[in-house]
């Protein structure tokens, strides 16, 4: 694997997003190596599983150029499916899942960070549900994970307005768990010697029974967003702020359909 670096350490699973010149947006060959490397994680005996970024960010979010090369429904849909997979195995996964950010995490990737158990960031990182900029909705969960985190009126209003978040301010709103200033891996290092020395067992058995009773409420949520989604890319506003992020200018939303 090229887009997605591991290591099992017997204690911590590590997962390394690697697609530092793109600022680790996500194409549809790293979401498969994501997959793929996350049954090699569930599959691992180490109880604690970090995902984090490589270069200067976490993750800015889904690939444009996938966007734009994804006309094709069926291939929209097929990486709508992958992500759903993606976003099922972290809240399922038998571990105690972290996720370490610093730089942007944006979009797709707020959205797999949210979806962890435990979020640090580093004090300059940003966080943003910034879809409505090109005209689409979350995805990824997007929806499920920020209802639990703020609430729906608070959710509803950070979707609508794609507001790009301090670290301060996405803890104050408990999106985010710690901020740490300085080297986030030394912070993040410590804070899984903390898990480490915790019962984990007992930790995990708790996520099993919200897991059990929340999962099928995440699968309605995710069902829905890929239909919703899949209708906005039909959009004219869609297309106008793809055409505008490609531009580097205002997108002019004017249209209903």
């Amino acid at each position: 694997m090229e887009l997605i670096k591991w290591k099992d350490s017997g204690e911590v699973f590590e997962v390394v997003l690697n697609r530092p010149e793109a600022y680790n947006s996500l194409n549809e060959n790293m979401l498969k190596e994501l997959k793929e490397t996350l049954i090699l994680a569930e599959e691992s005996t180490s109880r604690i599983m970090l995902i984090k970024g490589s270069g200067k960010g976490f993750s800015a979010g889904g690939d444009i150029k996938m966007m734009l090369s994804s006309a094709d429904e069926n291939l929209a849909e097929e990486v709508i499916d992958t992500i759903s997979d993606i976003v099922m195995m972290l809240y399922s996964m038998p571990k105690i899942t972290v996720a370490a950010v610093h730089g942007a995490a944006a979009g797709l990737g707020m959205s797999l960070a949210l979806g962890c158990d435990h979020v640090l960031a580093e004090k300059e990182a940003k966080l943003a549900m910034n879809f409505i900029g090109i005209g689409l909705i979350p995805d990824g969960g997007g929806h499920f994970f920020l209802e639990r985190r703020v609430g729906e009126t608070a959710a509803k209003e950070l979707i609508w307005s794609g507001k790009k978040l301090t670290a301060d301010e996405a803890q104050k709103l408990r999106l985010v768990d710690a901020v740490f200033g300085g080297d986030l891996d030394r912070h993040a290092g410590a804070h899984l010697e903390k898990l480490l020395e915790s019962p984990l067992s007992a930790m995990i058995e708790t996520k099993k029974i919200y897991q059990t009773l929340n999962a099928g409420r995440l699968e309605q949520t995710l069902a829905l967003e890929k239909k919703a989604q899949l209708r906005m890319r039909r959009t004219k506003d869609h297309q106008e702020g793809i055409r505008a992020f490609l531009e580097k200018r205002k997108p002019h939303f004017n249209h209903h359909a």
